[in-house]
């Protein structure tokens, strides 16, 4: 064995004090007592595996005044995420063989975590969508317009389906409809003016049609951010092929409670109402959603802080979600176990990647967190986005104190010590 960790580790619903072995990044033994002379020792520690986020907008090419790969997969590591997947709508628009190659190719350059990217499906790439299939690791569709996105007909999206079903790999919506954006537009000057243009209504009736085809195609089908109590009601008795991610800010914001900086919090599906964000939380802790995904989108401090018509939609949350959400469940506000679930279990299974559980034969991703510690406010200026800015200012966290990816010392007594360029695409053995 190349390393063994020693800890109080979560096993099988349960904290216990045992060991992990690991060789050539793999885990390869997990028990109460292991022969070896590498060691580290986290005594009353707690030995979590590491989260994997399943969106996130890290601006590669083309929006790097923003985020870039490196700035991005690095604040996915302080954040105790080891494995990312990046959306298309970056510039250019990864839709096609030559641009997903490219942005593998900046992202194998310079990610310090594991990574897998999305193509986008639009009308003009519907076509040759066949090429990009064992590219890509799933598919981003976007019924509604947002920052960048990629343009589908509504009459075309049962086509897209069919297509992508013979991939055998998933397909995630914004499920927002454009018709029903386009009739609710309007002048916007705050939060509630930016509900008002992105009504429930549109994300009912993008689910209600997504639905409707998940019982045709068989495709597996991620709704990405719901945000609405109507949503959530939908998705209650939705079909086995399809799955449903929540962020942490559609359950932590509300119009209401949004004081200072609200063009911070715009942002498509829109922070809704606090009848909306207690539905969520409700249907959280029912476990009526797969996956906490955070979709880190950042804009410059300078784009967001313009009058709120011309502010851009978007906000940054992939080096907070899991720190958040252990401070949360060290308060009790949301069960550990279901939690690990949400973060590392479910999307790693989504995605098919051998990460999120301690079993043999997994990549050695965990993390290292000191429950006994009291949490620390989470400030933007110490964030490691290049926007360094947060809408969780001042939030409660716990950071992980260490953070390894394929039993690599990546964070370090919450220094980085990882390399530009040590992430892989998850794709990669495919490929070769």
């Amino acid at each position: 064995m190349d390393l063994i960790v020693e800890g109080k580790t979560y096993i099988n619903g349960s904290f216990e004090s045992c060991c992990i072995g690991m060789t050539d990044g793999k885990i390869s033994a997990v028990k109460k007592t292991l022969t070896g002379e590498n060691r580290l020792r986290f005594g009353n520690q707690l030995i979590l595996p590491a989260g994997v986020d399943m969106h996130v907008h890290f601006r590669d090419p083309g929006l790097t005044q923003k985020e870039d790969f490196f700035t991005g997969s690095q604040a996915a590591a302080f954040g105790g995420i080891s494995c990312v997947f990046d959306m298309p709508n970056t510039q250019p628009q990864t839709k096609d063989k030559k641009t997903i190659e490219e942005k593998i190719k900046v992202a194998e350059n310079k990610s310090v975590v594991d990574f897998g990217v999305y193509a986008g499906v639009a009308d003009d790439s519907l076509e040759n969508l066949h090429e990009v299939f064992s590219l890509c690791d799933g598919y981003k569709i976007f019924m509604g317009n947002t920052t960048n996105a990629l343009h589908l007909k509504e009459e075309n999206l049962a086509l897209a389906l069919q297509k992508i079903a013979s991939s055998k790999k998933p397909v995630l919506v914004h499920a927002e409809n454009e018709r029903c954006l386009k009739k609710h537009a309007m002048t916007e000057n705050n939060l509630k003016d930016h509900l008002l243009t992105h009504p429930a209504i549109c994300e009912e009736t993008a689910i209600q049609a997504l639905l409707t085809l998940a019982k045709q195609i068989p495709v597996h089908m991620h709704i990405c951010h719901l945000s609405s109590c109507e949503g959530a009601s939908l998705v209650k008795n939705r079909p086995l092929n399809v799955s449903v991610g929540i962020t942490p800010h559609h359950l932590l914001f509300d119009v209401s409670t949004v004081q200072s900086h609200p063009q911070w919090y715009k942002v498509n599906p829109p922070i809704r109402t606090t009848f909306d964000r207690e539905t969520l939380w409700s249907g959280l802790k029912s476990n009526l959603f797969d996956v906490l995904e955070s979709d880190h989108a950042p804009h410059t401090v300078e784009e967001k802080n313009t009058e709120f018509e011309k502010t851009p939609s978007g906000l940054p949350g992939v080096e907070t979600m899991y720190p958040v959400f252990l401070a949360l469940a060290k308060r009790e506000q949301i069960d550990f176990k279901h939690l690990l679930s949400l973060l590392c279990e479910k999307p790693a299974e989504l995605m098919k990647v051998h990460k999120g559980k301690f079993l043999v034969g997994n990549d050695a991703d965990f993390i290292v967190v000191d429950f006994k510690e009291e949490p620390e406010k989470i400030r933007g200026e110490n964030m490691h986005s290049k926007c360094k800015w947060t809408p969780f200012e001042g939030y409660n966290a716990l950071f992980p104190s260490h953070v390894f990816i394929r039993g690599e010392h990546i964070i370090d007594n919450k220094e980085f010590i990882g390399r530009k360029g040590f992430g892989r695409h998850i794709n990669r053995k495919q490929k070769e």
